[in-house]
């Protein structure tokens, strides 16, 4: 076989951990370290076998196996083979077929396998399984003291929202908070400890969450975001929150996720949003395997679905933030949305990556920020 020729690679992991959801990540890990060190990713996996003396507690259909597989792999899973194992623990086997490296560039001088690393804001930390863990957590035991969990924004079991209230009387201002993942993984549940900086300031804290590619579209995606903005304002009253003052902040893919409902003419008026690390110019995201399970192969979706290609919100005032150890092309998504929309200049978090970012939203200079920004409103 030539080296311009696609390799089949064979991995495997295991783990013992006790916890089902535990040891899927654990092994998943280990199946992805393998295959990034063939020159691989996620997109180019077709089989996967999990053995395990209990397979059915590994079945897909079970959400904390669903978010666990996710986690590891994003919206690429092919469904696994469930086997009852000889031995203790799990094993995961996976075949790849891994397409041959090209340094013709696809975008900007990027080549193919140059832009993912761009785009990959995992590659900036050493086990993005323990960040996930420290989220779930710590989002668990915030949760623990708040009872206005799952309220339904619309039909689907994704459309639900959690409103975290400080303990104060009145209709309360509201920072409505849009998780990341790339549209395809992560849970508003990993993101609520996040409210507790806007929650002593005196906001509400509503915390959003939505379907996730490629089960959910984009575009639907984009809806959802709206239909629960609309339900704030529509049961403000109920709520206990002022619908006159809606504020947004969103992370990453919810950075981009809240750039586009501030730009949303037939939504409910926003009065500042909070764009952290965010993806505003989807066309990149086109030529990356992620733009086909994102539905981005259409010029004309990227651009209905790009907020660098939509008028600057009006009546909205804008802040954009990102990690001083971003990527280039992190850093320029913010700088080229911070020019067109003319928002102030963008605040670099010199310390931060893309994950630990939104620490400072607990306590830092970004919840300073993240404060003045709606306080100002």
């Amino acid at each position: 076989m030539s080296a311009s020729e696609a390799r089949l690679v064979e991995l495997a992991g295991r783990s013992d951990a006790s916890d089902p959801a535990h040891a899927l990540r654990e092994a998943l890990t280990g199946v992805m370290r393998g295959l990034a060190a063939a020159g691989g990713g996620p997109h180019e996996i077709e089989a996967m076998r999990w053995a395990a003396p209990d397979p059915a507690a590994f079945h897909p259909s079970r959400r904390a196996i669903e978010l666990a597989y996710r986690e590891v792999c994003g919206g690429f899973r092919p469904r696994p083979v469930l086997t009852t194992g000889a031995g203790p623990g799990l094993i995961v086997q996976a075949r790849a077929v891994v397409g041959p490296a090209s340094d013709e560039p696809v975008y900007r001088s990027f080549s193919l396998r140059e832009l993912a690393r761009e785009y990959s804001p995992r590659g900036q930390v050493p086990d993005m399984g323990a960040v996930f863990a420290r989220w779930t957590r710590d989002g668990a035991v915030f949760r623990q003291d708040h009872t206005a969990l799952d309220l339904a924004y619309g039909r689907s079991p994704t459309e639900t929202l959690d409103l975290y209230r400080p303990q104060r009387p009145g209709r309360l201002p509201v920072w409505a908070f849009i998780h990341g993942g790339y549209w395809q993984a992560s849970t508003k549940e990993q993101h609520a400890q996040f409210a507790t900086g806007m929650l002593q300031a005196g906001f509400a804290v509503a915390n959003i969450e939505y379907g996730l590619a490629p089960e959910t579209s984009l575009a639907a995606i984009v809806a959802q975001i709206h239909a629960a903005l609309r339900f704030l304002v529509d049961e403000a009253g109920a709520l206990g929150i002022d619908p006159d003052q809606l504020h947004l902040a969103g992370h990453s893919a919810g950075a981009h996720l809240a750039a586009m409902a501030a730009c949303d003419t037939n939504g409910p008026p926003i009065r500042s949003a909070l764009l952290l690390a965010g993806l505003f110019d989807l066309e990149p995201l086109g030529h990356l395997p992620v733009g086909r399970l994102l539905g981005l192969s259409d010029p004309d979706a990227i651009r209905r679905l790009s907020p660098s290609n939509l008028r600057r919100p009006t009546g909205a005032q804008i802040w954009v933030a990102v990690g001083g150890r971003e990527s280039a092309e992190f850093k320029r998504q913010s700088d080229e949305i911070a020019r067109a929309w003319g928002t102030p200049a963008v605040l670099t978090v010199e310390d931060a990556n893309h994950f630990d970012l939104l620490d400072g939203l607990i306590d830092g200079a970004l919840l300073g920020h993240a404060r003045a920004l709606a306080s100002g409103s």
